[in-house]
């Protein structure tokens, strides 16, 4: 499956004295993939990313990929249909309600993220379709690998808090840590989440579709 690849300027170009924290996700299952890992500026209001920033949540093979996709606030987020058939994608979520009518192959759609929290993503002609857009009001972010780390480099000395998100946790409370990093830091923060039954993408079905 092809991966969606993030294009806009997801990040902030810090002074030259950096510090970096590499945060270490986990859970009852061990090391978890695919958490978004972000640091926030104490006291700090929202961020939104400069203009232009834009990242891609494709449709492919019945599937959305990425499966989460963190974001800046103010990101546009285009949604390119890689299919032979229509797709239509929608969200009942807080942070951002949308519907994009039937689209077809090589057609995209763009939606612009003004607001902060998780997307939940369907589709309403794929049942099995589903996918997470998380919007983050921080340009300071990184999404965990398959070891459960998550690596979020160029940050000015400061106070911080560092927190974790994840699609399956169990419950809605944020686990967050509060760090201090002096210049040219390279800080590990160790934190454990609470995992719900896993739910992953469901493979296609046995439909034809090709009506669609």
């Amino acid at each position: 499956m092809a991966r969606a690849a993030l294009f806009g300027a997801c990040g902030w170009a810090g002074p030259a004295l950096s510090a970096t924290v590499v945060a270490h996700i986990t859970s009852d299952k061990g090391a978890t993939e695919g958490a978004v890992v972000t640091v926030s500026r104490t006291g700090q209001p929202p961020l939104s990313a400069k203009a232009g920033a834009r990242a891609v949540m494709i449709q492919q093979d019945r599937q959305f990929a990425p499966f989460v996709l963190p974001v800046q606030l103010g990101t546009t987020v285009e949604f390119p249909n890689r299919d032979p058939f229509r797709h239509q994608v929608y969200s009942f979520s807080a942070a951002k309600p949308l519907e994009l009518k039937l689209y077809g192959n090589n057609e995209v759609n763009s939606v612009t993220f003004d607001k902060e929290g998780v997307v939940a993503l369907g589709c309403n002609i794929h049942d099995n379709m589903l996918a997470y857009i998380y919007v983050v009001a921080t340009p300071f972010f990184a999404l965990s690998g398959k070891d459960g780390a998550g690596r979020v480099e160029q940050l000015p000395a400061g106070a911080y808090t560092v927190k974790v998100w994840h699609p399956g946790q169990k419950t809605s409370e944020v686990v967050a840590k509060d760090v201090t990093l002096a210049a040219n830091d390279t800080l590990t923060v160790d934190l454990k989440i609470e995992m719900k039954r896993e739910r992953r993408q469901r493979k296609p079905g046995a439909v034809d579709e090709k009506e669609y």
